[in-house]
């Protein structure tokens, strides 16, 4: 039978900088066969993350890059339209890594059923109850070993992982520090997230002296978003036997040259600090453990989150591309 056309967005080439619709073009395709052990899911949000732009480049990276002429790769929440498997029946909503499309034929290893008693607004599931969530929560207790009373200094702070992430840290006991682009930003995360400071890194000036001016007991633990010279300030301001969480590197995603290592990292030697890469798809086997945990937060609301949603498939692109200019508030999805 036929199964009609999809909208998609795929990846012509491999981009230069930041994406632009000569490398990630827009088309119409048909929905293939589903077959077994697949599941067409009729997407109704597209989480867009910052890790896509390493996906679209061809440097090895946790997974392999998108393949030239695939669909851009993302985390999706929708209904299933068929099933090719035994556990999962059409009507059934799931989350997982599908595509900038609006319907994606996806393996059944890689969806997760949404739970049946669900009350949560669907697009939870690819924000605080998806990877926004799951990607502190696994990070900071249990990667990271955090402890009440230290100190954590967070970069991206109002970024979506950030911003959780720093209330989590309040909630198990430690100061936080947040690091953001705008006073606005800065303001939100102390004054209604609970951080106990933030740096505006637009206009702090020497970021080294900012975040000692900040953290005068030095930090304990540093969660690294951004890279870049960020980092470098941060390492001269870490503590003997400190932790450095090393989850992206954002100020480095559209870089068109080669980019220099920390030029501080010597400073890993002289402080003894611990540095540990961390990706939360080495954690999915414990995502029930770590969305009941999250469930609990968000019903009495100890976890608060801005969310910042753009409608229609042809606005994808467009919406990706406030990633790396500041323009989004919040976790950034496309509703379909």
């Amino acid at each position: 039978m036929s199964h009609g056309n999809k909208q998609q967005w795929i990846l012509a080439k491999r981009p230069e900088g930041i994406p632009d619709t000569s490398e990630v073009v827009f088309q119409e395709a048909p929905i293939p066969e589903t077959g077994p052990g697949m599941l067409l899911v009729k997407n109704h949000y597209i989480s867009l993350d910052p890790a896509i732009r390493g996906w679209m480049s061809d440097i090895p990276n946790y997974l392999p890059p998108i393949p030239i002429g695939d669909p851009v790769r993302a985390t999706v929440v929708g209904e299933v339209l068929e099933s090719g498997a035994d556990h999962i029946k059409p009507g059934d909503y799931v989350f997982g890594l599908g595509g900038w499309e609006t319907h994606s034929t996806i393996p059944v290893d890689f969806c997760t059923p949404v739970p049946a008693d669900n009350t949560f607004p669907l697009h939870y599931y690819v924000n605080i109850l998806g990877a926004v969530g799951l990607t502190p929560y696994f990070a900071i207790a249990d990667v990271g070993g955090a402890q009440a009373g230290q100190t954590m200094l967070m970069s991206a702070a109002a970024g979506a992982v950030g911003s959780v992430g720093g209330q989590i840290a309040k909630l198990m006991g430690l100061k936080v520090v947040g690091i953001a682009g705008t006073d606005e930003k800065c303001r939100w995360v102390v004054d209604e997230l609970g951080f106990d400071d933030c740096i505006n890194y637009r206009t702090a000036g020497d970021m080294e002296a900012a975040i000692r001016a900040a953290c005068p007991e030095g930090v304990d633990f540093y969660f690294d978003n951004v890279g870049g010279e960020i980092l470098d300030a941060a390492l001269m301001n870490m503590n003997k036997d400190s932790t450095l969480l090393f989850c992206g590197t954002i100020s480095t995603y559209n870089a068109t040259g080669p980019v220099p290592g920390p030029y501080n990292y010597w400073q890993i030697l002289a402080r003894t600090i611990t540095v540990k890469g961390y990706l939360v798809s080495d954690h999915y086997h414990r995502i029930a453990e770590g969305q009941a945990a999250l469930s609990q937060w968000v019903k009495a609301d100890q976890l608060k989150f801005r969310e910042h949603i753009n409608e229609g498939i042809e606005n994808c692109l467009d919406t990706y591309n406030l990633l790396f200019s500041g323009g989004n508030e919040g976790k950034l999805m496309l509703k379909l």
